[in-house]
């Protein structure tokens, strides 16, 4: 009798232990984002859910920044088809999408109207052509004050195929897989920005689309496995206002290796 009691205590335990679940639920449009969340599912072995928009953004870049920036403009948000898993079952939901003017795509507009999130631990991650995980996750927060809005992760639609050795170290860090990393350096205090280090800048950040401005100090760290630099820079915005923000660059060190930039923080 002694040992059947202690049987049903241990597996009372182990059912208590399992509870806790995780659900990834993203918004992807073209894929970027997907190929992210699927990677998280896989690391985590969480269950996932697609964001499903009910008339979709189908047209292509521009007719998708247009609609995105009319409903935008007008305080519209865009008709999502119902979620199928419960979200009552969650104690942890990593939210994913891209960055659409420089916050959530407006699909996570419409999901964070309709669903409080309350007592919920709620992990941002995002993709981007320069930057945005700052803004959204502050954003999270403005619209979701019941949860709890934790660090997120953020990777460039360029620098997508990273992203998996990135989830590791981000996941081990952040409590949520098994496992330790080995802290990472803290940059250097600024400085000046000398003649290397703005040749390296140029190389990671001249190809890129739109200006990214002009560097005026920069910080530095070594890892086992790249040189990172991190610059503040001076820009113009949208209406020609000077602006400050940080841009993070990073060089791999493997042979052939070449700068990148990671982020852009504004």
């Amino acid at each position: 009798m002694k040992k059947m009691l202690l049987s049903l205590t241990v597996m009372a335990s182990v059912l208590t232990g399992c509870t806790k679940k995780t659900l990834v639920l993203y918004y992807s449009q073209t894929g970027t984002t997907q190929a992210v969340a699927e990677e998280l599912q896989k690391q985590l072995g969480a269950d996932i859910e697609r964001i499903e928009v009910v008339t979709p953004y189908d047209g292509d870049f521009q007719a998708t920044i247009d609609r995105g920036g009319r409903e935008l403009r007008n305080g519209e948000t865009p008709e999502i088809q119902p979620i199928h898993s419960n979200l009552n079952d969650y104690d942890v939901i990593f939210i994913g999408y891209p960055i659409w003017f420089g916050t959530y795509a407006m699909p996570i507009a419409t999901l964070v109207k309709t669903n409080d999130f309350a007592g919920k631990t709620i992990v941002p991650f995002c993709t981007f052509g320069s930057g945005g995980l700052n803004t959204s996750s502050e954003a999270l927060k403005q619209a979701l004050p019941k949860a709890d809005i934790r660090q997120g992760y953020g990777v460039r639609t360029a620098r997508v195929a990273k992203a998996a050795k990135e989830l590791d170290r981000f996941l081990k860090e952040n409590g949520y897989k098994a496992g330790n990393v080995e802290p990472l350096p803290e940059y250097s205090e600024q400085g000046p920005v000398r003649e290397e280090e703005t040749a390296i800048f140029n190389a990671a950040c001249s190809n890129y689309q739109f200006p990214l401005g002009t560097p005026q100090t920069v910080g530095k760290r070594e890892t086992k496995e790249s040189t990172d630099y991190k610059f503040t820079v001076i820009s113009s915005n949208m209406n020609g206002q000077e602006t400050t923000s940080i841009i993070y660059v990073t060089i791999a060190k493997e042979e052939g290796a070449t700068p990148e930039f990671t982020e852009v923080v504004r």
